[in-house]
């Protein structure tokens, strides 16, 4: 397994995800989205794996830009301001190769860690 986990030191999620691959004994890499965020193609990977934008947004958050995303018809549009703004992804974002997940989804890894 190559685990990359993407997040912020300040979010929960993030810091249980961490915590359920350390139990497991799983190397991991963490990687600050508030310092380095997703290259292009690292966010273009995701986006295929989640199933789209919608899927990787953080609806709950706080964010104004928020707004305007929900009244984007495009959904070029719609990537281009969640890669611009990388605040507005919900974290953590999990990668193992070219599967990946948003938030805290520990079935989904369990699944992974029975197809190694």
């Amino acid at each position: 397994m190559n685990i990359q986990i993407f997040g912020s030191a300040k979010s929960f999620d993030t810091k249980k995800a961490e915590r359920w691959f350390k139990e497991r004994r799983i190397k991991y890499q963490f990687i600050d989205m508030k310092r380095y965020g997703l290259s292009g193609k690292e966010f273009d990977a995701v986006l295929r794996a989640v199933g789209g934008v919608d899927k990787l947004v953080d609806w709950d958050g706080r964010d104004p830009e928020l707004d305007l995303l929900r009244y984007l018809a495009s959904e070029t549009a719609k990537e281009d301001k969640v890669y611009e703004n990388q605040d507005l992804i919900r974290l953590p974002v999990v990668r193992n190769g070219k599967k990946a997940t948003v938030g805290y989804a520990p079935e989904a890894w369990h699944a992974w860690l029975e197809e190694e």
